[in-house]
């Protein structure tokens, strides 16, 4: 029995009162569990390469996952201003807000925001690009930083600076310009091993590329194959070249020797023809 504002006693069954609280009871539990389940913003745990020229996508998604279509999501730099990379608004893109650098090169698919995930696909990647970024979303839990390491690699020339004083050697140059970060310069021989070199120049520019370059002295002998390798450990990036040292040529004296015997031959082959 329950008593109105009133006064007035109003009867219900029991069987009414049971299904109402467990109907009640089942609307606060859900509740509870969703406020106290708010999703939160998780970004990767490695920096993501990226190599200048390329399109890359910056991780970070919704746990649990839930339709983030029309929930606010910044995409900042703090390093910028103004500091927006990509905003979601709304279900449209705020690009008033956005730093110029990235125009027409970011978006959110509206395909993945609808899964949880708000990952940042960036076009055409530029060097500037490097640096740390953050995923945020005012209505949920966090916020997750991303690191991107932008990579820049070129191609290598090799050349024969000059005969050794000695002449059984050469010496070889390799330089390659236009890398970032800073490479490291490897020679190598036929079967794969490192040979011993001089020491590497590097050299920075104002453009922050760097140029890198080394000399090292070969033997001249048969199926000498020289390779010029240029890497960068935390791009796993490499580029190498090849090159072959010719044997030594044979002596002016084993020459003439060859050229005379040949001479005397063709001498008493000529004398055996005529008699």
């Amino acid at each position: 029995m329950f008593r109105l504002k009133d006064g007035r006693c109003c009867k219900m069954p029991l069987g009414t009162i049971c299904v109402f609280l467990f109907h009640h009871s089942i609307f606060f539990f859900h509740l509870a569990h969703f406020c106290g389940g708010v999703s939160q913003v998780v970004g990767p745990s490695e920096p993501v390469v990226a190599i200048v020229g390329d399109d890359t996508v910056l991780p970070c998604h919704l746990d649990p996952a839930v339709n983030a279509a029309d929930m606010t999501v910044e995409w900042t730099r703090s390093d910028l201003t103004p500091r927006f990379v990509h905003v979601w608004r709304d279900g449209v893109e705020l690009v008033n807000k956005k730093n110029e650098a990235y125009m027409e090169r970011t978006s959110l698919p509206i395909n993945n925001l609808k899964l949880g995930d708000i990952s940042l696909k960036l076009s055409k990647v530029k060097l500037s690009d490097r640096g740390s970024y953050k995923c945020f979303s005012p209505a949920l839990s966090g916020q997750a930083s991303v690191e991107l390491v932008v990579g820049v690699v070129s191609s290598l020339i090799i050349t024969l600076m000059r005969n050794s004083e000695d002449s059984s050697k050469v010496v070889l140059q390799c330089e390659s310009a236009g890398w970032y970060p800073e490479p490291e310069l490897l020679w190598l021989d036929g079967e794969g091993n490192l040979l011993s070199a001089g020491p590497t120049e590097t050299l920075r520019g104002p453009d922050d590329l760097y140029t890198v370059s080394s000399r090292v002295t070969v033997e001249k002998r048969h199926s000498n194959n020289i390779t010029c390798r240029v890497q960068q450990r935390n791009t796993n990036q490499s580029r190498e070249t090849h090159t072959h040292v010719p044997g030594k040529k044979k002596s002016y004296l084993a020459i003439c020797i060859f050229l005379f015997v040949c001479k005397i031959a063709a001498g008493y082959l000529l004398i055996f023809c005529v008699f």
